[in-house]
């Protein structure tokens, strides 16, 4: 599987972002995807997840009731929509994906997207 995450930039604090992350090789039908964050100096992060049936998600507290994570399956796509971006949402995003059939708050993935920079100015 391949990833390719698009959709960061430069927002103001209290803006709106979605990330992309478009998947190839593979239909994203059956893998739970997910997305990550390392902020400078930081280590990666998990922001969100979405089990492999489409239905169940899992997020961080850090962005619970401002982040959304869905996919488009006809795209094979998913995103990740933020709201109400805070200075310390700035980082660069990460989209990732499993085959393995672990629960929905593990974290390890086994296909990485390159990154998406999102800075959120105050």
């Amino acid at each position: 599987v391949q990833l390719q995450a698009s959709g960061g930039g430069l927002v103001q604090a209290g803006g709106s972002l979605r990330l992309s992350c478009a998947a190839s090789g593979r239909t994203i039908i059956g893998l739970t995807v997910g997305w990550f964050r390392q902020a400078p100096g930081k280590e990666r992060e998990f922001v969100a997840a979405l089990g492999w049936s489409g239905s169940i998600t899992n997020y961080a507290d850090s962005v619970k009731g401002r982040g959304t994570i869905s996919r488009d399956i006809t795209k094979n796509t998913l995103y990740l929509q933020m709201n109400s971006l805070k200075s310390e949402d700035t980082a660069v995003y990460y989209c990732a994906a499993r085959t393995r059939s672990t629960p929905i708050t593990s974290y390890k993935y086994d296909y990485w997207g390159q990154g998406t920079q999102v800075t959120v100015s105050s």
